[in-house]
């Protein structure tokens, strides 16, 4: 009897402690894992974003960048971690819709049961680009597609590397107006795509609004379309995608905070709270300002796993429609 009530009392001293540390959260500094060296958008994202929870919970938010193997490395990292809200995950729509999708065999956990999603909080709206100095000619995109047309073959574009999501959306355009071009991916991925098309080596590709603005504004890129719901601000006579009759054509980048299975929900509750208060903040406002970069949060991690079976659903039907593995 006695070593039964020593139990039930060990017991419920244990579901205390847990309720007490949850309540508590977060008591000590917390680690965002990015799968990208620093320097990128996704880097940006996970510092202006950890820098404003700091302030809003007084604790710090420590980014930790494991870059590799497509984004699983990252994702394995965060998924194997305790599951007390200490490690989380900022991916993005490469990251953690289309690498689960294609390199689903490559993943030593089960991503649909082993991470779960907390919320979406920021997008990153693209650039359908031309090099003026690969063909100064190309200044819209019915002239890309009329050349690609008449000079099949000879339109070359650039990509952060094979099945990133630059390479698909570029395969699905030439599918859907019925062109042939060539697939060149950058060396230096990401972060080489402006080079390739500035040098000439390229003729066109899709960039983040925030790389390719400046380039625009310079004269050294064409903006042929915008990757946006609606048309940048910045780029009052450029067309989205679909308004040119390609929708659906072109993805918007998106961000989003991950953790553990098994996060205690008043945990989430917290976390979700903060990321209200600090995805409407000034400070976050000024930062992402430059770069073009969007708040976009989801309301609760239940949203949060609507929203990316949505996504990975998206890409299933994609990569079953554009096949890259001998592009």
């Amino acid at each position: 009897m006695k070593t039964f009530v020593t139990s039930v009392v060990a017991t419920a001293a244990l579901v205390l402690g847990a309720a007490s540390a949850s309540a508590q959260y977060p008591e000590k500094p917390v680690t965002i894992v990015v799968p990208y060296a620093p320097g990128g958008a996704t880097d940006v994202v996970a510092r202006v974003v950890g820098e404003e929870m700091r302030k809003i919970t007084g604790q710090n938010f420590i980014v930790q960048n494991k870059p590799g193997a497509f984004g699983i490395l990252a994702i394995e990292t965060a998924a194997k971690a305790d599951p007390d809200g200490y490690t989380l995950l900022l991916g993005n729509v490469t990251t953690s819709a289309i690498t689960p999708v294609i390199y689903s065999d490559k993943f030593s956990i089960n991503y649909a049961k082993d991470i779960r999603p907390v919320a979406r909080v920021a997008e990153v709206p693209g650039l359908l680009v031309a090099s003026t100095k690969a063909d100064s000619s190309i200044k819209t995109l019915d002239d890309l597609i009329a050349k690609a047309k008449s000079e099949p073959g000879k339109i070359r574009f650039t990509s952060a590397g094979l099945a990133s999501y630059p390479h698909y959306d570029m395969e699905l355009l030439a599918q859907k107006a019925g062109i042939k071009i060539v697939h060149v991916p950058s060396p230096a991925g990401a972060s080489g795509m402006g080079n390739d098309l500035l040098s000439g080596d390229v003729h066109v590709a899709f960039l983040n609004a925030a790389s390719a603005l400046p380039l625009v504004k310079d004269g050294k890129l064409t903006a042929l379309a915008t990757v946006t719901k609606e048309r940048l601000p910045e780029l009052p006579d450029v067309p989205t995608m679909k308004e040119l009759g390609y929708e659906g054509v072109g993805t918007i980048n998106w961000q989003a905070l991950f953790a553990p299975s098994g996060v205690p929900d008043d945990v989430l509750a917290k976390l979700q709270t903060s990321l209200d208060k600090a995805m409407s903040s000034e400070g976050v406002k000024a930062a992402f300002a430059p770069s073009l970069f969007r708040a976009s949060l989801t309301s609760s991690p239940e949203e949060a796993s609507k929203w990316i079976q949505s996504e990975i659903d998206y890409w299933k039907d994609v990569t079953s429609k554009v096949d890259i593995s001998k592009k």
